[in-house]
């Protein structure tokens, strides 16, 4: 036998999927330009979550949010309405569309509670456009910025984990990039182009995955170059930082075979700058 409370509950799940028949059915006889000012907010609303679950033309949800803000603009709904396109447009990859409404709702409701995740909305715009390393980086440039604003702005918020996560992913992707162009460069013997895209990595990418093979690579091109000082100094920061990674091995193993040692050399350069550094302790 029903509870009263399960009767209920099933009269309020009648009465969503009636509002949602009523508004199929307009749309069957009218098309797809019939006019919902017959219908509440919240009915219309409540279609556009309804193709939105079941439909994979986000097109059919995007039209009931847009129209919310048409019929009612400027109330609850409204509001609801235009986060949820946001939302829409990114699940189907419309990722421009998906930018500006996340954008048009931080500039309509800069103080709401929904405004963490407009704002991570528009980093992951970004974000999800971050492609295999061989292409253009400007979109990583944007996702790191726009992930930031939400790690800064919004600490506390959900979303604040997943934002650093893809922020440190995004920041060790740059890093590839710079990698891919170095060993480029010191495959083709152009050593002094391959120690600028390296000293990048060393210098701007520290935290990143790539440091220690920036190191190695700076060592296998400072020698070649002739410029030996430079070369132990590149091998003594990396056994100081890494000397359990493979790559110290290797450098160790190189070193060894042209009679050095990985020791710092010299108290001038860039490297001699950050060996003081990292094993000094001195940012003087």
């Amino acid at each position: 036998m029903i509870s009263k409370a399960g009767i209920r509950r099933l009269g309020a799940v009648f009465a969503v999927l009636g509002a949602t028949g009523m508004l199929a059915a307009c749309n069957r006889d009218q098309g797809p330009d019939e006019s919902l000012s017959g219908f509440s907010a919240e009915e219309i609303f409540q279609r556009g979550e309804f193709e939105l679950e079941t439909s994979n033309r986000t097109s059919r949800s995007l039209r009931y949010f847009q129209e919310i803000e048409r019929l009612y603009p400027f109330t609850e709904w409204s509001r609801r309405a235009l986060i949820m396109q946001a939302y829409a447009h990114h699940r189907a990859r419309e990722f421009e569309e998906s930018r500006a409404a996340a954008q048009r709702f931080l500039d309509t409701y800069p103080n709401d509670e929904e405004a963490p995740y407009a704002t991570y909305l528009l980093a992951l715009s970004f974000y999800d456009q971050v492609d295999e390393v061989g292409r253009d980086q400007g979109v990583t440039f944007q996702a790191l910025q726009q992930l930031r604003r939400v790690i800064e702005q919004y600490p506390e918020s959900e979303y604040t984990r997943s934002a650093i996560l893809k922020f440190e992913l995004a920041f060790d992707h740059l890093a590839a990039k710079e990698m891919e162009i170095g060993r480029f460069y010191l495959s083709r013997g152009n050593y002094n182009a391959a120690v600028n895209r390296f000293r990048v990595v060393v210098e701007d990418f520290q935290t990143s995955t790539h440091t220690p093979e920036a190191l190695h690579r700076l060592v296998e091109a400072y020698l070649r170059l002739g410029l030996r000082d430079e070369a132990q100094t590149a091998g003594a920061i990396l056994g100081y930082n890494f000397e359990a990674n493979p790559f110290y091995a290797d450098t160790f193993r190189l070193l060894q075979g042209q009679g050095l040692t990985p020791e710092a050399q010299g108290e001038e350069g860039w490297l001699a700058r950050i060996y003081r550094q990292a094993v000094r302790g001195d940012w003087i």
